[in-house]
């Protein structure tokens, strides 16, 4: 018989009409790592927030039964009580607060009326053992990379003797050492008798750490899947998430002919005052038209400082070297005369810089051609209006409206809104920095279906990736960088992981 610490049943949550969840079915056992797995807006991150208290009791429909008994949370403290803990994507740390403050925050150990820093601090170390990171816990937490903040964040939530353990994309912002790391741990605390929820769109990790998957679609259970009975398999999951099987997640290019060079760099450097150091060396490559080629690396590698430096150099690197754009010597002291000169830029932080998160759909598309809906310095709304109509049919945007805040708008729908942006000022050189991070697999597909349609068109993609699957599977030649260093050119023929993995540790 299993035993169940967690039992979602017939959960229900409707927005003004719309049904976000219908009818969910959802159960964990005891002890395990359970993965929930879904296209964006398939209800993963709702039926979390119900769970734990963000949408109380009684605005939703169903039963949540934990430990056996029927639960009624009306915020998230009281799911915190019941021994239930999420963790965010965007991590709720303090980065002026040391390490121990961060852990206790808001579960300070008191001696009397006073808090206990001494025994903060050595409960603190404790927490830091159990999640294997080893740092003085009275470091500030903002002197901390991004991999051992998350590991900072467990720790605070283990402090609270959590019994069920939430993570949504825990690995999204992290480099593939510290990824590993994170998915260790999580077998680590599960041999200690923590269950996990993973929120994943890395169908690698689901498939090397999960013992259960469940899938939701449009709002609904789909099936759970069972490791132990061998039920877990990309295809599958694929099949399940989408609602068909994708055969080849990197769609074949048809007609695709490579022109002119449109871009050359000769030993071009970039040297970065406030690190002082040399983000960029000596870099030679080549661009031609119709091409996607891409740039490997690990974190760090100098990959998105390259970009950069093509792209208007916004962070005032110090440049030496040769730039050509078709085939004229080109030097850009702003984004504008990048912009000018066809080049385009899509950042691998929409959230943070590539999106007016409280703005429209209609008012992002445009933000970054205005002259294009203007008439003598005046906007043209009705303009505005017909750009983003077009960008949203012809990129398959999915939103109610033009209106939509693009806020609310799943990862995926606001990529490509990214993408509609940079779109419609016209380029000819289209620059995609980790353009799939942290959307689902049927967003990917998307995403490359439209890449492949542009370079049909004449465009030149240069896509900086993290995923060694999506670098091989979409470049046509790829670039490897590491310490700010081209290492080597590798062809699409020769090119494999193991190849790229040699170059990029050099």
């Amino acid at each position: 018989m299993s035993d169940y610490i967690l039992e979602m049943n017939g959960i229900t949550k409707q927005f003004t009409g719309v049904k976000a969840l219908d009818d969910v079915n959802f159960k964990v056992e005891r002890g395990e790592i359970h993965c929930l797995i879904g296209e964006n807006g398939a209800g993963k991150s709702t039926l979390m927030k119900v769970l734990s208290g963000v949408y109380p009791y009684g605005t939703y429909e169903g039963d949540i039964v934990f430990e056996g008994q029927i639960q009624q949370f009306n915020e998230i403290n009281d799911s915190v009580k019941a021994g239930i803990a999420i963790i965010y994507q965007e991590l709720a740390l303090f980065p002026d607060l040391t390490v121990y403050e961060n852990i206790f925050a808001g579960n300070e150990i008191r001696k009397g009326p006073f808090v206990d820093w001494n025994e903060t601090i050595v409960q603190a170390s404790k927490m830091l053992k159990k999640v294997k990171l080893n740092v003085d816990p009275e470091t500030l937490v903002k002197d901390l990379g991004v991999g051992k903040q998350q590991l900072v964040e467990i720790a605070k939530t283990l402090s609270k003797n959590v019994k069920l353990l939430i993570l949504d994309e825990p690995t999204a912002a992290l480099n593939e050492n510290d990824s590993e790391n994170l998915l260790e741990l999580l077998k680590e605390l599960k041999a200690q008798g923590i269950t996990c929820i993973m929120i994943s769109h890395k169908l690698k990790e689901v498939i090397s750490i999960a013992d259960k998957a469940t899938i939701l679609r449009d709002g609904k259970t789909i099936c759970t899947l069972d490791a132990h009975k061998g039920e877990i398999s990309e295809s599958v999951i694929i099949k399940n998430m989408v609602g068909r099987e994708i055969e080849d997640i990197y769609p074949k290019r048809v007609d695709h002919k490579v022109g002119e060079t449109v871009l050359e760099l000769n030993d071009w450097s970039a040297y970065d005052p406030q690190l002082a150091r040399q983000v960029v060396k000596g870099a030679n490559i080549h661009v031609k038209q119709g091409e996607i080629i891409g740039v490997a690396g690990l974190m760090g590698s100098g990959r998105t400082e390259l970009a950069l430096s093509i792209f208007g150099n916004p962070q005032n690197y110090k440049l030496q070297g040769e730039m050509k754009v078709n085939g004229q010597r080109a030097s850009f002291k702003h984004t504008s005369d990048a912009i000018k000169a066809g080049i385009a830029y899509v950042t691998e932080d929409r959230k943070g810089n590539g999106l007016f998160l409280i703005k429209d759909i209609k008012s992002n598309v445009t933000a970054a051609h205005l002259k294009g809906i203007s008439s003598r310095g005046v906007l043209n709304l009705n303009e505005e209006v017909k750009v983003g109509a077009s960008y949203k049919d012809s990129l398959h945007i999915k939103a109610n409206s033009l209106e939509q805040l693009v806020g609310n708008l799943s990862g995926g729908n606001q990529q490509k809104v990214s993408l509609g942006k940079w779109l419609f000022t016209g380029p000819k050189i289209l620059i995609l920095d980790e353009p799939t991070r942290g959307i689902d697999v049927g967003a990917k597909f998307e995403i490359y279906t439209i890449m492949n349609e542009l370079i049909r068109e004449g465009l030149s993609i240069i896509m900086i990736s993290s995923e060694l699957n999506e670098i091989i599977g979409m470049s046509d030649r790829i670039y490897v960088m590491a310490e700010g260093a081209i290492k080597g050119e590798l062809s699409k023929e020769e090119t494999t992981q193991e190849a790229i993995m040699e170059l990029a540790t050099q």
